[in-house]
C-alpha cells in the first residue's frame, strides 16, 4: 500500500506546478518560498540540538506559541524548526521575532523528499500537532530512530473511518508514533484501535493562554476609535458567514444607529470578495489597513490583516465565531472567552466539542442559526470578565506538557 501511496504523491508532484500557480494567483502560496515544499531549504541548520514542531495551519501553530517561547529560553535547545502548510501560518510567526526558531513550509510527503529533508535538518525529536499524519515522513523518522511525538492529537470519527478503509496500512503508519498525547477521550479510543502505544492524556493545548501578544497600547487606540459606537465582532468567518453577519447588522441598525460590526475573516485573501458582497447590501465598509480619518457612516469594519483577533476580543462584549454556520467544524472560542465575551456560534462545532462543552457549563456560549437569531443574541452591555477557570486549566496543561516533553528531549540522542 505504501508503494501505491508514493505513486499518488508522485502524480501530485507532476501536476504541482499548475496547483502552485493557481495558489499564487489566489494569494495562498508564497511566490518564492514554494520551493520549500519540494525539500529545497531556505534556512540554515545550526549545530547542536534541534527540535522540530509541525502543524498544518494557523490554529495548530498558535496552540504551540507558548511552547516555542518556553524552548526559546531553554539553553539545552540550540534551534527550533517549525513547519506548516499554509501562507497564513507563516505570516503569523513573523510577528514574534524568535531568535533561534526558523520556519519552513512542510514538504510534499514523498519518500525521497522526506529523506532529503530529514538528512538536512537532523531533528533530535519530531513533534507533530493534532491530525498531522504523514506516512512517508513517519516511515523515515522511524528508520532514522528519531522519536515521533503526536501532540494534542485529534482523531474524529470521520477521519478514523477513513483510515479503517485501509486498516492494516493505517496500523503500519500509526505504529511509527513513539508517544501520543491526545486532547480528548474520543481520540484515545481511536488511537488504541490503531495500535498506538504510549498514550497519555495531558489536556488540550488550546486551553493554554498566550501571554506574548501585547495589546495594551493597541487596546487604548481601539477603545478611542470605537468609543462612540456600539460594536460586536464576527471572527474567523468563512464564505457566506460574512453576509449572514452583514444582514444581522442591518437588523440591529434599525434600533441602534451608532452601530459598527467588526468582521475578521479567516482568510484575508478573500478581502475584495467580501467587500464586494457587503457593498451589494448597500453597507459601507472600512478596512483596518487603510489610514481612515473617520468611521462616520461606516457599517462594517473589515480587519484585513493577520494576527489581530485578540486585540478586538479585548474590546468586544459579544463575539461570533465563524466556521460554524458552514460545514467547517468551527473555530477555537477560548481566546475570546478569556476576555469575558459572550460567544455565539452555529451548530457545526465538531472541531472544538470539548471546549464548547466546557464553556457551556460556564454559561459563555449560545448557538444561533440565522441572521435573525444572531442579531437577537448580541449583547452590548456585558461587563468583560476574565475567566480564571480557563487560565487555571491552561496553566495545568502547560506544566504537564513541558514536563513530559522535557523528559523526552533529554532522553533523545
Amino acid at each position: 500500500m505504501f508503494f501505491f501511496y508514493q505513486i499518488i504523491i508522485l502524480f501530485i508532484i507532476f501536476i504541482s506546478p499548475l496547483i502552485i500557480i493557481f495558489r499564487i494567483f489566489k494569494n495562498k502560496e508564497h511566490k518564492s518560498r514554494f520551493l520549500e515544499k519540494f525539500g529545497i531549504n531556505s534556512q540554515y541548520r545550526k549545530k547542536g540540538k534541534l527540535i522540530w514542531f509541525h502543524g498544518s495551519s494557523v490554529g495548530e501553530i498558535m496552540s504551540i506559541i507558548p511552547l516555542i517561547h518556553y524552548y526559546e529560553n531553554n539553553k539545552l535547545i540550540d534551534q527550533i524548526l517549525i513547519t506548516s502548510s499554509t501562507l497564513s501560518s507563516s505570516n503569523i510567526l513573523k510577528k514574534y521575532k524568535f531568535k533561534k526558531t526558523v520556519h519552513q513550509f512542510f514538504p510534499i510527503d514523498f519518500y525521497l523528499i522526506s529523506k532529503k529533508f530529514l538528512k538536512y535538518w537532523k531533528p533530535t525529536i519530531a513533534i507533530f500537532i493534532e491530525s498531522e499524519i504523514w506516512p512517508s515522513f513517519f516511515k523515515v523518522l522511524n528508520d532514522k530512530k528519531i522519536p515521533l511525538i503526536l501532540l494534542n492529537a485529534r482523531i474524529t470519527n470521520k477521519s478514523f473511518n477513513r483510515w479503517l478503509v485501509f486498516e492494516n496500512y493505517a496500523k503500519s503508519v500509526f505504529k511509527n508514533i513513539s508517544f501520543s498525547y491526545p486532547q480528548n477521550i474520543e481520540t484515545i479510543k481511536y488511537l488504541k484501535k490503531l495500535n498506538v502505544k504510549n498514550i497519555n492524556l495531558l489536556g488540550n493545548l488550546k486551553f493554554i493562554e498566550n501571554p506574548y501578544d501585547k495589546t495594551n497600547n493597541f487596546k487604548k487606540k481601539l477603545s478611542k476609535i470605537f468609543s462612540k459606537y456600539k460594536i460586536w465582532v464576527a471572527a474567523s468567518t468563512h464564505p457566506d458567514e460574512e453576509i449572514i453577519c452583514a444582514k444581522a447588522h442591518i437588523i440591529l441598525k434599525r434600533k441602534i444607529k451608532n452601530l459598527i460590526t467588526i468582521i475578521i475573516p479567516r482568510h484575508i485573501n478573500r478581502t475584495n470578495e467580501i467587500i464586494s458582497k457587503i457593498r451589494s447590501l448597500n453597507l459601507k465598509v472600512t478596512c483596518h489597513s487603510t489610514n481612515f480619518k473617520s468611521l462616520n457612516n461606516s457599517d462594517i469594519y473589515l480587519v484585513d490583516s493577520y494576527g489581530e483577533s485578540r486585540k478586538f476580543y479585548e474590546i468586544a462584549k459579544t463575539v461570533f465565531l465563524g466556521g460554524s454556520l458552514t460545514n467547517r467544524g468551527g473555530q477555537n472560542p477560548l481566546e475570546a472567552a478569556r476576555f469575558g465575551a459572550k460567544i455565539l456560534h452555529g451548530k457545526n462545532i465538531n472541531n472544538f466539542v470539548d471546549i464548547y462543552k466546557f464553556l457551556q457549563k460556564l454559561n459563555f456560549t449560545k448557538s444561533i442559526n440565522s441572521s435573525e437569531s444572531l442579531a437577537s443574541s448580541i449583547n452590548f452591555n456585558l461587563s468583560n470578565r476574565k475567566n480564571f477557570k480557563i487560565r487555571q486549566l491552561g496553566n495545568k496543561v502547560f506544566r504537564k506538557t513541558t514536563t513530559e516533553l522535557n523528559s523526552l528531549i533529554k532522553n533523545a540522542n
